[in-house]
């Protein structure tokens, strides 16, 4: 992320249109035309050095709860999946430009909410979970009062972050086949169903 906003700022800022759709930013009438790994791409461009260094410090703060909890790849599994669906969100609900790694960290904030909802005699995880959840309500209603936030893309990637935590499992303890099962489903269900939306409203 910090290599790609370097090139960003040496091809003409981050801040500036162009360059931020050259780059793969979230632009709808691209993705209607077939650029769909705008979906993907946005997740490591960020708008402007306050927005790579807010997020870069939570996604530190987070990621390594996250990662140590879920390991490497459960981490990654779930940082992608929600950065996507939270794109499509933004897609279906944001016209637009948008980027940034708030929809995957969001979905870190989801995960941890699925660990304090699965895993309630660990003293230590649910006081986690619970002063995420309120890192979640706060940061949601500042969003209702801040112009430029993609308050869509940040539900997305709760959501997507929440439901991918019980697909994969984590290392210390056993997930039910049960939920990981239907929440494989909710999330094909509601990508699905955001992703129709968003083209439905763009075409």
């Amino acid at each position: 992320m910090v290599l790609v906003f370097g090139v960003m700022t040496l091809s003409g800022g981050t801040q500036n249109p162009l360059v931020l759709v050259q780059f793969g930013a979230k632009y709808n009438p691209l993705i209607v035309e077939g650029q769909y790994w705008r979906f993907i791409t946005p997740i490591f461009i960020h708008i402007g050095f306050t927005h790579i260094l807010m997020n870069g410090i939570t996604l530190y703060f987070i990621g390594q709860y996250v990662e140590k909890i879920f390991g490497h790849t459960r981490f990654l599994i779930i940082f992608l999946l929600s950065g996507v669906v939270g794109n499509f969100a933004s897609f279906a609900f944001s016209d637009g430009i948008s980027a940034g790694a708030s929809t995957a960290i969001f979905g870190l904030f989801g995960a941890f909410l699925m660990l304090g909802e699965s895993f309630q005699d660990n003293p230590m995880i649910v006081s986690l979970a619970r002063t995420f959840l309120l890192f979640i309500v706060l940061n949601i209603a500042m969003d209702l009062f801040v112009s430029g936030i993609d308050i869509a893309g940040h539900i997305g990637g709760l959501v997507a972050g929440f439901l991918s935590a019980y697909i994969v499992g984590v290392n210390f303890g056993k997930v039910a086949s049960i939920k990981r099962i239907i929440s494989g489903i909710m999330l094909l269900f509601v990508a699905g169903a955001i992703l129709y939306l968003g083209f439905s409203k763009n075409m």
